[in-house]
């Protein structure tokens, strides 16, 4: 019996110990200690809150670029430094715009909202064609008309994160748009229950405009914004009590818009560890996540700074500890490590590099990014580009699978994934620039809480225990690429749904 005990104890210490050597060695560098230390430090009041376009964005990616140069990351950003610029082009309306109805003038933004923006000087009858979801455009005249419709959530999801200020493109995507298309001057809507709840968070975002890449044509990666500017046609919102003006079709409006330009830099921090196999270390393993979050914005609870903790400062300290990993212990292939920004503004930093790649595009094997992995439950987490239409590499879906079953083990949320899911979450990370490009992408997160985009997204509630599991995860999986034997391959039958 005790010959038999001892046996037992020998092959369970033996399996043991094989499962550890199997282990990617760089795991022991991945600590707790560090994820929290580096995250208190980037997540601090210090930086502002990293929005994109701002000095203090600019002051956080020197901050990560001293981390890159101490852990012994090699510049692979432009002109041997850590670090790619590009230009953000800024287009907002201007103070000098005016809206008057029946010759009344409109405080614009009190009185009257400019959601989608036209440089523009028009008079012209208002359209007042009733209830959002009464009207049949097919079957309406509103060429070269102004159009007025109320708002109706018939058909909206309230279901998603920050309503108080999506529910407005929802209701632009879902009946203004058609409008558009039909040729309409000037679209107009008035204000139901939910939107006037959320006048003052939608106006905020209104009145900051719209972002895009200075210079650049190829910009279409994601249509999660309805701010995008036309140049032609207006979209306006009244409050609720405007009906009684505009109900009886006898009102004209008057519209000067003027829009004005910026220019803002950003900045792309971008370091790397050469691969040591002879042939593979030209190809590369790219790492993503982004520096930029909200800056400083409306008070919630007594504070005004949107600090960034979880997103994306966490997925940024688990990218410095899977560099300090790599570094230790090199891969076959090289890895990339590419914290992004203007994240926020539309993922333009991931549309820069992605069209201006430091390594040669078709050198990148695979895009691992993270987007805010350091809440919720301990034990669950997910990927997305894991389910069909979004899934563009089985074999890199399988390794982190793979990885997942060998190490953190999370059960994996399998909702979010899915083209259902209100919130489109697929199509809101740095991966979606790289994924169109066909290259294997993924995106880890633990998902939405309610701190998001909020100054109580603090380093002081992060799930320390989960973050650890989830650098992880993206570290065992990147692992797994950079040293297989074949670099994994693109689905064939990949097709995004928009």
């Amino acid at each position: 019996m005790k010959k038999n005990t001892l046996l037992f104890l020998l092959l369970v210490i033996n399996a043991s110990l094989i499962a550890q050597t199997n282990d990617p060695p760089g795991l022991k560098l991945i600590r707790i200690e560090d994820l929290k230390k580096d995250l208190y430090t980037l997540a601090s009041a210090n930086f502002k809150g990293r929005s994109a376009g701002t000095i203090d964005e600019l002051k956080a990616a020197a901050w990560l670029a001293d981390q890159y140069k101490a852990i012994g990351l090699k510049p692979a950003g432009d002109d041997g430094t850590y670090f790619q610029y590009f230009t953000l082009l800024r287009k907002q309306v201007s103070d000098n715009s005016t809206i008057e109805i029946n010759n009344t003038p409109l405080q614009l933004w009190k009185d009257a909202s400019v959601s989608l923006m036209a440089n523009i000087n028009l008079e012209a009858p208002i359209v007042y064609l009733g209830n959002a979801a009464d009207i049949d455009t097919n079957n309406i005249d509103v060429k070269n008309k102004v159009i007025a419709i109320e708002e109706n959530p018939k058909g909206i999801n309230l279901d998603i994160s920050l309503p108080t200020w999506r529910y407005n493109r929802y209701i632009f995507a879902k009946y203004g748009l058609p409008l558009l298309s039909r040729g309409a001057k000037a679209i107009i809507f008035i204000a139901d229950d939910q939107a006037e709840k959320s006048w003052d968070d939608a106006v905020e975002n209104f009145k900051r405009g719209s972002y895009e890449l200075k210079g650049e044509t190829n910009q279409n990666v994601t249509s999660r914004s309805s701010q995008s500017v036309t140049g032609k046609t207006p979209v306006i919102w009244l409050h609720s009590n405007a009906k009684k003006v505009l109900i009886n079709n006898t009102a004209t409006i008057k519209i000067n818009l003027v829009i004005t330009e910026y220019l803002y830099p950003s900045v792309n921090v971008v370091g790397m560890v050469e691969g040591t196999d002879p042939k593979l270390k030209k190809e590369y393993v790219l790492y993503s996540g982004h520096s930029d979050a909200h800056g400083i914005r409306n008070i919630i609870k007594g504070d005004s700074i949107y600090y960034g903790a979880d997103d994306n400062g966490s997925v940024d300290v688990a990218m410095l500890a899977n560099a300090r990993a790599f570094v230790k212990y090199p891969s076959k292939r090289s890895v990339l490590f590419v914290i992004h920004g203007a994240e926020e503004r539309g993922l333009l930093g991931s549309t820069y590099y992605a069209g201006h790649p430091t390594v040669p595009i078709e050198k990148i094997v695979t895009v691992l990014n993270g987007d805010m992995i350091g809440r919720n439950n301990t034990d669950s987490a997910t990927i997305l580009g894991y389910n069909p239409p979004h899934r563009n590499s089985v074999a890199l879906v399988n390794m982190a699978l793979a990885a997942n079953k060998e190490g953190p083990n999370f059960t994996l949320d399998t909702t979010w994934d899915n083209v259902r899911h209100v919130e489109g979450w697929y199509f809101r990370s740095d991966h979606l620039p790289y994924a169109r490009l066909g290259i294997p992408a993924i995106m880890y997160t633990s998902l939405l809480h309610d701190d998001y985009h909020t100054p109580q997204d603090k380093a002081e509630n992060i799930n320390y225990p989960k973050l650890k599991k989830m650098a992880d995860w993206m570290y065992r999986t990147g692992w797994k690429v950079a040293n297989a034997a074949i670099r994994p391959a693109t689905d064939k039958d990949f097709k995004l749904e928009r």
